[in-house]
């Protein structure tokens, strides 16, 4: 793992600031029609980045007040938690609002400035510096998360991965889109800790019982039964088999590459002007697909933040350049796979065969090969 020390210092305490919780939530909706290769009819996206502390501040007050309330997490105690950005943003809003230190676990592929705005917004970073033989870095970042917790008296770990309190979060998101939306085909979200797709599908199905639901996933993640795989890729995907993510509500999954995460971005960037980062050009993809392809439907995603965190990388051309993602062949459609273990994923590919691979089950005769793209 890593020899440096568990803690350079202890964390400081924190004054609550109430007068931040009036800035959760309440985002506008956007049509988005950018070309995403191809046109289409149009999508509609949830812009979190207008909210304070972007998607998951929503996730992370909710984690921090269920413990409050059960007795979990003490008045002023710190708060500790595994990143890899995200999250990390949304408690530091919530430890500002609520009057709790936060301690986040990262990794030394954290990009520098989500470095230096985590540290602005007060938070103390601690880093691994290399992934464990398995389940990569988050398992790293766990081990690492571990030895913090027990340095620091009265320290709670929220558990992003397996806290029901992450998913419950998006009943207020949930309650917007009824509210934006007069009637909703087909939903499409990134996945990587499960927790928004958990929250979203049982309020809108429960208004929209038809409603068919696309999970996004990156190459080279192991949620949905492909094999773990370094992944260049943060904000999506997991090495490690996350017990939030609702796999049964599932219609479909897509994994998406880099390089066509990349150039959705871009397109989004230069005719949209809403844009964002990894997770945002996979479900933008995947959501101008499915309006092309499900004729008449109405397709609604979450764009989870805004370009700010991604300039060193989604954006920068050298960075692109050093990961041959300018050169790399674009996708544009989905290979099909029978079963998620089919064959592996690189691009685009699509599953309509959703499992849990935490669950053993029977591959399908035949289904080693991939079919058709569609």
């Amino acid at each position: 793992m890593t020899t440096a020390p568990v803690l350079h210092r202890l964390p400081a305490a924190a004054a609550a600031n109430p007068d931040l919780l009036s800035l959760i939530g309440r985002t506008p909706l956007a049509r988005v029609r950018t070309e995403l290769p191809f046109p289409h009819p149009g999508f509609w996206a949830k812009l979190e980045c207008l909210g304070a502390g972007g998607m998951k501040s929503r996730a992370a007050l909710s984690m921090l007040c269920g413990a409050r309330r059960r007795g979990e997490l003490r008045p002023g105690a710190t708060v500790v938690e595994s990143t890899s950005g995200t999250l990390g943003i949304g408690l530091a809003f919530a430890g500002q609002a609520l009057g709790h230190p936060v301690v986040l676990v990262g990794d030394i592929e954290l990009e520098p400035s989500m470095r230096q705005l985590l540290r602005s917004y007060g938070a103390q970073l601690e880093l691994v510096d290399r992934p464990a033989p398995e389940g990569g870095w988050q398992a790293a970042r766990i081990t690492r998360l571990r030895d913090v917790l027990s340095a620091i008296p009265d320290a709670y770990w929220p558990d992003q991965y397996n806290n029901p309190d992450n998913a419950a979060g998006y009943a207020s998101m949930a309650a917007e889109l009824r509210e934006q939306l007069d009637h909703l085909d087909v939903l499409v979200c990134s996945v990587g800790t499960g927790g928004h797709s958990a929250g979203l599908v049982g309020p809108l199905r429960r208004r929209w019982p038809r409603l068919k639901v696309i999970g996004v996933d990156s190459v080279g993640s192991a949620i949905f039964g492909q094999p773990a795989r370094p992944r260049l890729m943060r904000g999506l995907g997991s090495s490690i088999h996350p017990r939030n993510v609702a796999h049964h509500v599932f219609d479909e999954v897509h994994w998406v590459g880099p390089a066509e995460a990349v150039d959705a971005c871009r397109r989004l960037a230069r005719t949209s002007f809403v844009s964002g980062g990894w997770s945002t050009g996979a479900v933008a993809l995947v959501s101008a697909w499915a309006a092309r392809v499900e004729a008449g439907a109405v397709v609604a995603t979450v764009f989870p933040d805004g370009p700010h965190r991604y300039l060193g990388t989604v954006y920068d051309d050298d960075f692109c350049h050093a990961h041959g993602l300018d050169r790399a062949p674009l996708a544009t459609r989905p290979l099909e796979l029978a079963h998620p273990q089919a064959a592996e994923a690189v691009g685009w590919a699509r599953c309509r065969h959703v499992t849990d691979p935490s669950t053993p089950t029977r591959i399908p005769t035949g289904a080693r090969t991939p079919g058709g793209s569609a």
